[in-house]
This record gives structure tokens, C-alpha cells and sequence, in this order.
């Protein structure tokens, strides 16, 4: 283990480890124990109650954000002739086809946070599966990163927009904004993600659904909520 500084111990202390907190007091805690210099990141990480190693049990999407992430998205696009056009004109920072995918392959690159691409480039963009796979950079149809509407796809990701998926571990993670985003925009957006998760629910899925959620910043001490107190109508 890690040796913790003061100021992980201090904040770790104002916590209570054996308590499932309210969503809103557990966002209040993650943000008053967040000590960094920077503006941490804010994360949650959601156990489900699933076997993802089943097609069926898969959980996977994508939803905009009510307040964004705090972070600038680098969009990639892999399109030819007029669609390349409107990626350009809807703010992607690089658009292009066979070129990108022997830059990616010959030089590592990976300035970049999201790749989308119309349909017809899937044959070129499925050459680099092994490259984007295991970064989670793939596009997927399901997350809406595989689509002709190239405009709406890169103005929902510069809003904001986060995707869903399970690990390995049947576990979520995703950014749910900044420690300055102040406590009540964080609630909302986590708010919008649990829900947009708890939709996502397979129909196959049986028991307990949300085993686990915990909330934390960067640098901060992990703070659990209690799952079976959320739960949208």
C-alpha cells in the first residue's frame, strides 16, 4: 500500500467507511474533502448485480450530462466527402479516413478523447480494434459514436457527454464533473447517470441491481452511498 499524506488521512477521517450516505450528503462530503491544489476530478464507480461476460447482461450507453464533465473533449472523426465537411464545421479537432487510421497504427497517436465515424468507415475503423479496444476508444453504435448524424454526435460530446459501460468487474466508472462544480451540480449529474443506468437495467438481471456506488475526487477518500436509497419513478 501507498503510504497516505496528512492531508488524504485528514480528509479520510471526516468519513466514515461502515456508512451508506445519502446521495446528497455524500456528494457534500466528497467535495468538503477534496484538498488538492487542482480541481479534482469527480468520479463514481457503480457495482451491478449483473454478469457482463453475458450478451444479455451487457450495460452500455451513453447520456449527456446536465452540467458537462468540466473537461474538453478532442473529437476525432473518421468520415469522407460532405460528411467530413460537417464534422469539420461542428467543431471536431481532427477529421479524416485511411490517413488517421496509419497515423493511430504507424505512431501511437492518441491526441484524442473520442473517436466517432459514419457507418461506410467502419471497415477502416475496425482495423484499429485492437488499438482503440482496449482504450475504450471504439466507436459503438449503442454509445451513438457510430452514426451519420455527425453534428448532433460532436455537439452532445462537447456538451458534455458520457459513456457507460461495464468493466471486467461488472463495475462502472465515469466522470460526474469538477470539485468546483459545487455540491448541487455534481447531485444533478450524478442524478441523471444513476437514472439513465437504472434504465439500462437487463431484463434478465435478477436481485439486488446497484450492489455498490461510491463517489470520490481525484485525490480524495472514497465515500459510499447507500444503493438502496435511489431508486426514479
Amino acid at each position: 500500500m501507498p503510504k497516505r499524506g496528512k492531508t488524504y488521512k485528514e480528509a479520510a477521517s471526516q468519513i466514515d467507511r461502515n456508512t451508506l450516505y445519502d446521495l446528497a450528503e455524500g456528494i457534500d462530503l466528497v467535495v468538503k474533502t477534496a484538498r488538492a491544489k487542482f480541481d479534482e476530478t469527480v468520479e463514481v464507480h457503480v457495482k451491478l448485480g449483473v454478469d457482463g461476460r453475458h450478451a444479455d447482461q451487457q450495460v452500455r450507453g451513453a447520456i449527456v450530462l446536465p452540467h458537462g464533465t468540466g473537461k474538453e473533449k478532442r473529437v476525432l472523426v473518421f468520415a469522407k466527402g460532405d460528411k467530413a465537411k460537417e464534422a469539420e464545421s461542428a467543431g471536431a479537432e481532427f477529421v479524416g479516413a485511411e490517413d488517421l487510421a496509419q497515423k493511430i497504427q504507424a505512431e501511437s497517436w492518441f491526441d484524442f478523447d473520442v473517436v466517432v465515424a459514419t457507418p461506410d468507415m467502419m471497415g477502416v475503423v475496425g482495423r484499429l480494434g485492437k488499438i482503440l479496444g482496449p482504450k475504450g476508444l471504439m466507436p459503438n453504435p449503442k454509445s451513438g459514436t457510430v452514426t451519420m448524424e455527425l453534428e448532433k454526435a460532436i455537439s452532445e460530446i462537447k456538451a458534455g457527454k458520457v459513456e457507460y459501460r461495464l468493466d471486467k468487474t461488472n463495475i462502472i466508472h465515469s466522470p460526474i464533473g469538477k470539485v468546483s462544480f459545487g455540491s448541487e451540480k455534481l447531485t444533478d449529474n450524478l442524478n441523471a447517470l444513476l437514472e439513465a443506468i437504472i434504465k439500462a437495467k437487463p431484463a434478465v438481471a435478477k436481485g439486488q441491481y446497484l450492489k455498490s456506488v461510491t463517489v470520490a475526487s481525484t485525490m480524495g477518500p472514497g465515500v459510499h452511498l447507500n444503493p438502496l436509497k435511489i431508486s426514479f419513478h
